[in-house]
Parts: structure tokens; C-alpha cells; sequence
């Protein structure tokens, strides 16, 4: 920002979710004019500066957001709670003379599974067969990209990957798995544990995401802004239980098992469809259109802020009884499995 100029003003559409409070915070300090619009249920852990304007308003609905949006304009527009293309073009409908740049929030999910090429990169092949959440925001993006071109609705898209906070750990089955590890219980690992993916903080992820704010060259642009911190999810679960001082206790299933043995988790679709996937990132576009963007925060530095934070909510980290049935459920039908197989083969080992 220039000397004199006025700030850049910016619509959150959400605003306190993991990724979206920490983009609100860093806007803020970057001395931009902040606008938050959602149903008014903010959470209570993730606090937002003082400075930013509440709008109360259903997204879902278009009379409350017309109602909570008044006459108002805005630099630039971010949307974290955008998913189909009837909804797409619900925004672009919305929002095509109230501001300069629509950020839609994509989802990295998109990308083909499994990998054709690594690193992924921005080009790579969109394809997701697995799951209807990733076929979603694809459809968004095209629908998006096609009104850009046809009538220059001025659209950005962002691609994050797994993105996490202290107050979200990035674990299929949340603190649910967290508490397992502290009683000593079994924690499932989809497949032999030795998969690569991707982990980012929303801090870092929120370096790049505001870095294109107000910049005209990021219009009819798509980025995926993550993290070079890459683990395979053995080391993952390894590192937050040495942040806990205790012991993980890992058993393999196969991916396409979760499916069948908790068809009504909602992290079994995830897993078989996207992080049972190795996923590198090649983040060159981001660092040239936003050259400061530098991510800092490792998943073993965070894991302690983690065991803090878990220490600090202990109401909010409760586990999950459904869940926790739910991993009992894998943990035991592998070792059933193991059974059978020995009576077959008593040899084996």
C-alpha cells in the first residue's frame, strides 16, 4: 500500500475456520480493511482482531447475503464456503459488481489420484474419481474460469492441500486419534504408512493466499499454496506422540478396507481417494507471483503447540465415540484378518 492510498478492502465469506481465521489475522496486520460475513456462530478458540466488520449473513441463502452485503463493494472477495457450480454461479451473480478479484477456495483434492507426475503442479491432470467433494470444486473451478473468459468475471483460485492449525491436527479421526495415543490405544495407518504427503500451517498458507489480494496479474489464475514439509504418515503419527511423551502404537490397513469396514466414517472416502496418495507440491507459481511467500512452521515444531493447545481446550479436544468405534472397528478386523491368514498358512509370519 502506497502512502495515502487507501487500504485494500476485503470480504471473508466464513472467516473462522482453520485456514480462513488465520488469512482474516494476516490480513489485518497487513493493514488491510477486513470484512467478515457468516451466519454470526464464530468460534470462541480462534479470536479475530478487533478491526475487522462482522456481517451477518446466510451464504446459502441469497436474500441474507444481499441483505448483510448492502450497497457495499470490496477490493477483493474470499470465499470459503463455495462448493458446486449452481453455487459458483450463485457468486458470480452475486458478486460481479461488488468487486475486483473472487477468490474461490479450491481444494488440492482435485488433482488426478493416483499422481501421474511429481511434483504436482498446477497443470497436473484434474481428475478425481473418488471423491464427489473434489468433482464438486472442479466443476466450480470450470464453471468459474468459464465466466471469466466468456465475461471476465475477475475469478483467483486457491488449491490448498492438508492445511492445519494447533487447534485442528491433520489426522483422519482429529483428536480422537490424539486421545487414542495418550491411552496407549492402536492407531489404524491407511496402507504400509510409508506414503509421502504434504502438511501445511494455515499461517504459512495464509502468506501466499493474501499475497494475491488486490493483485491484477492473479486474475484467471490458479495456484495450490503448500508447505515443502513432507512426511510419510508414520512420521506423522510418530511426531505427535513424542510431542505427547508416549509410545505410537500403529497397525497397517489397506485403504480400500475403510470403505468397507466404516462405510459411515467420514474419513474413509477421504482416505481411499486422496491421502492414501503420496502428494508433493511444486510451489515455483505462488513464489513468482507472491516472492515473499516463504513457509516457516514444521509439523514437529507445531505438534507441540498441539499438545498445548489440547492441554489448554481440554472441552474442545474431547474424542469422539463414533470414531473411536469406528478405529476399534479397522484395528480389530485387521488383526482378525491376521488370524485367518495364519490358519491358512501356519508357516507365515
Amino acid at each position: 500500500m502506497t502512502p495515502g492510498s487507501a487500504p485494500i478492502s476485503v470480504l471473508y465469506i466464513g472467516g473462522t475456520g482453520t485456514i480462513s481465521a488465520s488469512c482474516v489475522r494476516r490480513s489485518v496486520a497487513e493493514g488491510m480493511d477486513v470484512y467478515v460475513l457468516n451466519r454470526g456462530n464464530n468460534s470462541k478458540s480462534r479470536d479475530l482482531p478487533d478491526s475487522v466488520t462482522w456481517l451477518t449473513g446466510d451464504i446459502t441463502d441469497r436474500a441474507s447475503t444481499e441483505e448483510a452485503l448492502g450497497d457495499r463493494t470490496f477490493d477483493s472477495v474470499v470465499n470459503f464456503l463455495s462448493y458446486g457450480p449452481e453455487d459458483a454461479q450463485q457468486m458470480v451473480e452475486i458478486f460481479g459488481s461488488r468487486t475486483k478479484q473472487y477468490v474461490y477456495i479450491s481444494s488440492a483434492s482435485i488433482y488426478h489420484k493416483p499422481i501421474l507426475q511429481a511434483p504436482i503442479v498446477e497443470s497436473t491432470l484434474r481428475e478425481n474419481p473418488y471423491l464427489a467433494y473434489a468433482r464438486d470444486k472442479l466443476a466450480a473451478e470450470d464453471l468459474l474460469m468459464q465466466r471469466y473468459m466468456q465475461d471476465g468475471f475477475p475469478v483467483t483460485i486457491v488449491r490448498p492441500s492438508h492445511t492445519y492449525d494447533e487447534a485442528n491436527p491433520p489426522l483422519p479421526g482429529d483428536w480422537t486419534i490424539v486421545d487414542r495415543l495418550v491411552r496407549g490405544d492402536e492407531i489404524v495407518v491407511h496402507g504400509d504408512g510409508t506414503s509421502l504427503w504434504t502438511l501445511t500451517h494455515s499461517d504459512d498458507l495464509a502468506q501466499g493466499l493474501v499475497g494475491l489480494l488486490g493483485n491484477p496479474r492473479a486474475i484467471g489464475e490458479a495456484f495450490h499454496i503448500t508447505s515443502d514439509d513432507v512426511y510419510t504418515w508414520d512420521q506423522i503419527y510418530t511426531i505427535l506422540a513424542d510431542a505427547l511423551g508416549v509410545e505410537a502404537k500403529l497397525v497397517h490397513v489397506p485403504s480400500e478396507f475403510y470403505p468397507v469396514a466404516a462405510p459411515d466414517w467420514f474419513w474413509s472416502d477421504l482416505i481411499l481417494g486422496d491421502l492414501a496418495h503420496s502428494a508433493i507440491f511444486d510451489n515455483s507459481k505462488i513464489r513468482r507471483y507472491v516472492p515473499s511467500f516463504s513457509p516457516r512452521l514444521t509439523f514437529h515444531r507445531a505438534a507441540l503447540g498441539m499438545v498445548q493447545w489440547r492441554a489448554e481446550h481440554p472441552e474442545e479436544t474431547k474424542p469422539n465415540p463414533e470414531t473411536d468405534a469406528f478405529i476399534d472397528r479397522l484395528a480389530q478386523g485387521y488383526h482378525e484378518a491376521r488370524k485367518a491368514f495364519a490358519a491358512l498358512a501356519p508357516d507365515a509370519k
